[in-house]
């Protein structure tokens, strides 16, 4: 008789909880189903979207920075080449009364006189007061036969 008192006594729970408040499956719902859960709020999915714009183009400026200054190296680099190329025209069209020695420094003047080049050891600041010559660029002859400009140039 105790048992049946029991059971009956279970059938007769009452939940205090208006059924339309309680969940069967409470993990699934939208928001904290407890007091102690966390507090779960809905994505603001345009700021998300922003937020990853801003990502985003911060990025590709970075990287177009980056592409912006290997651009101007090469661009320099050219200019020097040509520079280069250009001077070592010079040389090879002027008077050159030696043989010159790679690696060693000579200096490529203009003739006050005429207007032809020449080439010479001797510097601008060694010639005294007065050099009959307009100084066009220092230079030192490399290994290839090109000429490296170290100063002036065209």
């Amino acid at each position: 008789m105790a048992k049946k008192k029991k059971d009956t006594e279970q059938d007769a729970f009452v939940n205090p909880i208006d059924k339309d408040k309680v969940a069967e499956t409470p993990g699934l719902l939208p928001y904290a189903h407890t007091s102690g859960a966390a507090v779960i709020k809905p994505e603001d999915k345009g700021r998300i979207r922003g937020n990853a714009m801003t990502a985003m183009y911060d990025q590709t400026d970075r990287q177009m920075e980056q592409l912006r200054q290997q651009m101007e190296t090469l661009v320099n680099q050219a200019k020097s080449l040509q520079n280069r190329m250009d001077v070592s025209e010079m040389i090879y069209a002027a008077e050159v009364p030696f043989q010159p020695v790679i690696h060693h420094i000579y200096h490529l003047y203009n003739r006050k006189s005429d207007g032809s080049r020449v080439l010479s050891m001797i510097a601008p600041a060694e010639w005294g007061r007065k050099a009959p010559f307009e100084h066009l660029a220092t230079v030192r002859l490399l290994g290839d036969h090109t000429w490296e400009v170290l100063e002036g140039g065209v």
